[in-house]
């Protein structure tokens, strides 16, 4: 194995596929990055059995090569090392040739490193998935929808299910829904896709999400979304991302979500941000996070309130765009509440109020297919 390439392009490629090569392993070769060229390009994969990464370098781009192979081959170089050696590489052409027995020759410039390769044969084998159920996304479609959902999947491995995001596909409709139990997020989008490709309970790890949204493009790019038995592909450009799907049910989330209010109000955004963010400062000392909000005697303000047992108290009243309905006072979790606003981009938020002790229901005001829901806390006062 022999070849020249860009040092832009190979870092790029080697930043990607990075993201798959877990911190700890049991097993060496998963430490390490898979190489392989040959006439079309450098190919780099990445693997931790929960997401694989391949990311392929062309051997020219518009005319220009970017890749010369002398002979194919491919090795298993180790990441740790690599990812920091290349980067900082002086010359913009890096060398590299490898031996039959993996050992493997870097050069850059005045620079000759020799590092231990391992046999390639060893490395786990990409999924090979049938694609009847693919369809393609907007980019930016994608990013968006993944930001304002993953935020609230479950951190506890008590009920694995819930550490993902659970996908639907019906009637050209993306749903994704995310709940831990004590609050819930979903968002739905209009896609081009067949309109007999459906699917339920499709359930993407949430961390995977959040790992593929660092490397989608930001700008509105097709990526091509496959669903199979246990695993998704997403194909963006010349990168692939392969991640495991959760087994499991995912609850109806369609039964919790009410559908009348008792009260409801409008509020501007960022000042109902900022309002609940001071209020935060000193629930968080009591580690409990409970901001209440109390609806006042002017049917155009709210009162927001917090405790410290050590730090005192602090109330503010916020003037809310529109108020109408019962009386409502209730006690939440701030942090949930902040989780929201801090995705939400429309200047007004709805909130609908079904009880003191019942879930509330937060509403982008210009985005019918995004929901909020979080559940209240009960409190001696």
């Amino acid at each position: 194995m022999k070849f020249s390439i860009y040092k832009e392009a190979l870092n790029e490629a080697i930043q990607q596929v990075s993201k798959a090569v877990p911190s700890k392993t049991s097993n060496p070769i998963l430490s390490g990055i898979k190489m392989d060229v040959n006439g079309a390009g450098l190919s780099l994969m990445a693997s931790d059995t929960d997401i694989s990464i391949q990311s392929f370098v062309p051997a020219t781009v518009d005319g220009e090569t970017i890749v010369r192979m002398e002979r194919p081959g491919s090795v298993v170089v180790p990441a740790k090392f690599f990812v920091d050696i290349v980067r900082k590489l002086p010359e913009n052409e890096v060398h590299v040739d490898v031996s039959e027995l993996f050992l493997i020759s870097i050069q850059s410039g005045p620079i000759d490193i020799q590092l231990a390769g391992l046999d390639p044969e060893e490395f786990p084998q990409l999924p090979l998935l049938g694609e009847d159920r693919k369809f393609t996304i907007q980019s930016a479609v994608l990013k968006e929808m993944i930001q304002l959902v993953s935020f609230a999947v479950s951190t506890s491995e008590a009920a694995p299910v819930l550490t993902g995001v659970n996908w639907t596909l019906e009637d050209q409709v993306l749903k994704f829904a995310a709940t831990d139990r004590h609050r819930l997020a979903c968002v739905e989008r209009a896609i081009d896709c067949p309109e007999e490709l459906r699917f339920h309970n499709v359930v993407v790890p949430g961390k995977n999400l959040n790992e593929l949204n660092k490397i989608l493009p930001d700008q509105s790019e097709l990526i091509d979304i496959v669903i199979a038995d246990n695993q998704a592909l997403f194909r963006a450009g010349n990168v692939l991302f392969y991640s495991r799907l959760l087994e499991g049910t995912y609850p109806d989330i369609s039964k919790i979500i009410p559908g009348t209010y008792k009260a409801e109000t409008i509020f501007d955004t960022i000042r109902l941000e900022a309002a609940i963010d001071r209020a935060y400062l000193l629930s968080r000392e009591e580690k409990t996070n409970i901001v209440r909000l109390t609806m006042t005697d002017n049917d155009r303000e709210v009162e927001i309130s917090s405790s410290s047992s050590e730090l005192g108290r602090v109330t503010e009243r916020l003037s809310a765009e529109s108020i109408s309905g019962e009386p409502m006072k209730i006690s939440f979790n701030s942090k949930y509440m902040l989780d929201v606003l801090k995705v939400v981009e429309d200047e007004k938020i709805f909130i609908g109020f079904t009880g003191t002790m019942s879930p509330m229901v937060l509403r982008p005001a210009g985005d019918e297919g995004a929901l909020y829901l979080i559940l209240p806390y009960r409190t001696l006062n």
